[in-house]
């Protein structure tokens, strides 16, 4: 994929500042320091935290360790803000005794796990510019994506790491443009940046094509990565304004698959490309918020339908409202839905051997969140209920804060669904219910500072 986009964009590519005067009897190299320590008070600002955390699998498994979790991060927020641009950097230094791996900064592998770092700059009075690596997100989903095509650490949801963690980094240029009519948000990525996605590493798996579970005793799994720079670039868009108290947006997404959708005709998984196309709503009602968001998911590398080894295009929807329902107890409900593009073809052209999937898959989600003793004390349940799979995925969760500094928590990543007969044995192969044996509870502490 080949795409130009092109700007001219006004940056100012030095400062120039002079100390102030000195005050009588100030010495030269004391009223130096005095200065310098002033300016560096003014445009940089740190903080982060250490934490610590723990987790268990519920159920023994043949083909997975009994702990799902155990690691120390050291998490550092660095920002640099003179009044020309601002430049960010964050990232964690992890020790992961789980998940053993050689640093790779792609998969935020190994030691170290780069989230951020970038400059920001306004070359004009109605834009701005973000280039580096970012956390990229939009749209109106709560735990439920549509029109946010950008990359997801599915590894660290379904194992307990911080909710934040789910976002994975992007390598982008983002420029936003402002107008009384409407807002514009341009993101080139020069290179595709996936997901980082189940496979088998962490979290054991169903696969349809070995008809069995995978896990971390499998051959690690290879994947035709598509990331070539300016290769196998992708662009998004977001047209967004408001009616009042009333949000619309746009959206188009030109990319691939954050998974791996696809599969060759020598069995290596890769990612087939994915053309987007959306829209939302949000806006206040009945005492909360209610927002409606729907994409429809063209997928180029299977036009007709008829090629069982990538993925069919298909239209997604949901539709949410979130409100306070009695003092500090918040309910959010969403449902969810994917309906598969020309299905008849798939059916079609899938080898007897293949599973098939459904036409349509719903899911609805239940948010609930009280919060006790002056908001210290967070007691939170999230849960993904599938009719059509008949599967789900519980997530509750206790937060306390002890301290300004302190923060302890306890949660769990339940996963459940019905066993499919297959021949030979029997497994869940649902997309909750396969990863039913990889249920954990867990447990953190956290220092701010």
């Amino acid at each position: 994929m080949k795409r130009l986009i092109l700007a001219s964009l006004i940056f100012p590519l030095s400062v120039f500042a002079q100390a102030p005067a000195l005050p009588t009897g100030l010495g030269e190299e004391t009223a130096e320091t005095l200065w310098k320590d002033q300016a560096y008070s003014t445009n940089w600002d740190m903080s982060g935290f250490v934490e610590s955390r723990f987790g268990m699998r519920t159920q023994d498994q043949d083909f997975q360790n009994d702990v799902s979790l155990a690691e120390i991060r050291s998490h550092l927020d660095l920002e640099y803000a003179p009044q020309a641009f601002t430049f960010k950097l964050s990232g964690d230094v992890l020790y992961d005794d789980v998940e053993k791996d050689d640093f790779e900064i792609d998969r935020g592998a190994g030691w170290f796990d780069l989230r951020e770092v970038n400059v920001s700059f306004r070359p004009l009075s109605f834009m701005d510019v973000k280039v580096g690596r970012q956390i990229l997100t939009w749209g109106t989903g709560d735990m439920v994506f549509i029109n946010d095509l950008f990359p997801k650490d599915w590894k660290s949801f379904f194992s307990g790491r911080d909710d934040a963690y789910l976002k994975a980094p992007s390598d982008a240029i983002k420029t936003s443009f402002f107008s009384d009519i409407a807002n514009l948000d341009v993101v080139y990525l020069p290179r595709h940046n996936a997901s980082r996605f189940i496979d088998g590493s962490r979290l054991s798996y169903f696969s349809p094509s070995l008809m069995r579970p995978v896990s971390n005793e499998d051959p690690e799994m290879v994947v035709d990565e598509n990331n070539g720079w300016f290769k196998d670039d992708e662009v998004a868009m977001r047209l967004s304004r408001s009616l009042g108290s009333t949000e619309i947006a746009g959206y188009m997404h030109l990319g691939y698959w954050k998974t791996p959708e696809g599969m060759d005709v020598l069995g290596t998984p890769f990612f087939p490309r994915l053309n987007v196309y959306g829209a939302s709503v949000r806006s206040p009602f009945q005492g909360g918020i209610f927002n409606l968001e729907a994409g429809y998911y063209d997928s180029p590398d299977d036009a007709k339908g008829n090629n069982p080894f990538v993925r069919n295009s298909e239209f997604r929807g949901l539709i949410g409202f979130e409100r306070e329902v009695a003092t500090n107890l918040t309910l959010g409900l969403q449902y969810y839905t994917e309906i598969m593009q020309d299905y008849d073809a798939y059916l079609a052209t899938l080898p007897l051997a293949n599973l098939a999937r459904d036409e349509q898959r719903d899911l609805i989600t239940t948010r609930l969140t009280y919060m006790l003793n002056q908001q210290t004390l967070i007691l939170s349940l999230f849960n993904y209920y599938s009719p059509t799979d008949e599967d789900g995925y519980v997530r509750p969760k206790v937060t306390y804060k002890a301290t300004d500094a302190w923060t302890f928590e306890v949660g769990a990543n339940i996963f459940w669904g019905k066993e499919t007969p297959l021949p030979g044995d029997g497994y869940n192969t649902t997309f909750f219910g396969q990863f039913e044996e990889n249920t954990n509870v867990y447990v953190s502490g956290r220092l701010n500072f």
